[in-house]
């Protein structure tokens, strides 16, 4: 009986539909559940697959089930949980084998393992996979993390069932260590602040305009059509024009107004704290993610104050307004975004590939958009340099964030929350103000503090005249 090519443990539901995703690509692969049950169950529902699938009953019979050198992947949750499936499975290893973990770790995670590994002597990846569970079964977006050597060993099965984008794999290796977890980490806060940034316009459509669910994914699917065309413009209009079966009510007006997350944006808004990397769109999403949970306190606010949101006038904000504004904000996020990995992998050593970064992310991943193409030609052009400042995405800057402005200035004055937009036009007045107003902070921090500061006329530190 001839042995399969790769394991993999964990068949919740992400490990199950990547399994399905290899055995369907054509290399046999033997899988292990910790609930022996669970994988009988998967097994038996392959339907055609089975035949390419092996399911294992323990450890052992998984690791000797696969031909050497082994590769088995990890589909375990963050955490301990990986730690202790390692622990259990090195022993039952040779040094030549892979262990591959493909969870929503913690990049500092990975670079911890990936170091134990290393003064082990034995092989190990940690790999960043997106695309939920439709991207899993019929291929993710892959981030390849660890030693180039390791990479390789699997990167045929990795390239092959990873998304297609125009006959490219959206799959690469971006450098040692835990650099594929945190380019994922990066890929979903950009994920939290696109989609915060299209329920920050949702909201003016349905709480400034009162337009009803419908109309709402009318708006979406128009500007699906244009710049903004991308798997969460699509879906937002999917999901604004489904109905309740029970209910008949559109399916948005029963959802309760509480998003849930898994902790990945807020690692990227803590690291970039970390690394100086200002992403303030970013911050504003995860921080609205925390404010939605506070119901009950949102609530009480309510009956204290009186509600936020005040109708604006008729003809106030244009379908052009809201499109063009979002245009602008996505701009700023993707802008601070790779800013960040560029941060990061002059932190960490990892020589990221920008623009292989924006080709990855361009099908198979939540974020894959249109933008992503141009993003690439001007992360190829000058890899290093603020997004903002390529020529194609300055032209759009300066035709969009007028109408960034004048929706966020109206939504502000009329009680709308949009503190993603807000934070991305604060940031583009920030980054074309030549003189800040830092020199007040640098006073006050020499006067509480004797911190020094610098002076405009003269080199080396100085202190002010304000005594001790």
């Amino acid at each position: 009986m001839s042995k399969s090519e790769i394991g993999l443990i964990g068949l919740g539901t992400m490990g199950a539909m990547l399994s399905l995703n290899i055995a369907e690509k054509g290399f046999a692969i033997s899988v292990f559940n910790r609930t022996t049950s669970r994988t009988s169950e998967f097994h038996a529902e392959a339907g055609e697959l089975a035949e390419q699938i092996t399911p294992c009953d323990t450890l052992e019979d998984l690791v000797a089930s696969i031909a050497e050198p082994r590769a088995i992947i990890l589909m375990v949750p963050a955490g301990r949980a990986v730690d202790e499936q390692i622990a259990a499975l090195r022993p039952l290893l040779g040094k030549d084998d892979l262990i591959i973990d493909a969870g929503n770790a913690n990049f500092r995670d990975t670079e911890a393992r990936a170091a134990q590994a290393e003064a082990d002597g034995v092989p190990f990846l940690g790999i960043g996979v997106s695309g939920g569970e439709e991207g899993a079964r019929h291929g993710p977006s892959i981030m390849g993390g660890g030693r180039k050597k390791a990479w390789d060993q699997v990167s045929y099965i990795l390239t092959a069932i990873a998304a297609d984008y125009e006959g490219t794999a959206c799959a690469t290796w971006m450098g040692q260590g835990g650099a594929g977890h945190f380019v994922k980490a990066v890929h979903n806060g950009i994920e939290y602040a696109d989609m915060q940034m299209i329920a920050e316009i949702y909201g003016i459509l349905r709480d400034g305009q009162g337009a009803d669910a419908a109309t709402c994914a009318e708006a979406f699917d128009t500007w699906n059509k244009g710049p903004l065309q991308s798997y969460l413009i699509e879906i937002s209009g999917k999901v604004a024009a489904a109905t309740d079966p029970a209910t008949g009510n559109a399916v948005l007006d029963i959802i309760l107004d509480r998003a849930g997350q898994k902790g990945t944006g807020r690692w990227t808004v803590i690291e970039a704290q970390h690394l100086g990397a200002p992403i303030p769109v970013i911050e504003a999403a995860v921080a609205a993610r925390n404010l939605s949970a506070m119901k009950s306190e949102r609530e009480r606010g309510e009956a204290t104050f009186g509600a936020a949101p005040v109708p604006l006038p008729a003809g106030a904000l244009g379908r052009d307004d809201l499109e063009q504004a979002l245009i602008a904000g996505k701009i700023m996020c993707y802008a601070q975004g790779f800013h960040l990995l560029n941060s990061a992998s002059a932190e960490f050593g990892w020589n990221l590939p920008m623009p292989e970064i924006a080709r990855v992310w361009r099908e198979g991943c939540i974020i894959r958009s249109t933008m992503l193409n141009d993003m690439a030609e001007a992360l190829t052009a000058a890899p290093q340099d603020n997004l903002m400042f390529a020529p194609f995405f300055a032209k759009m800057i300066d035709e969009n964030t007028p109408a960034l402005r004048k929706v966020v200035a109206i939504a502000v004055s009329h009680g709308l929350q949009v503190p993603a937009l807000a934070a991305g036009l604060s940031y583009y007045d920030a980054m074309r103000t030549g003189r800040s107003t830092a020199n007040m902070i640098q006073a006050q921090r020499d006067f509480f503090g004797a911190h020094s500061f610098e002076r405009v006329d003269k080199e080396g530190a100085h202190h002010g005249p304000w005594g001790s």
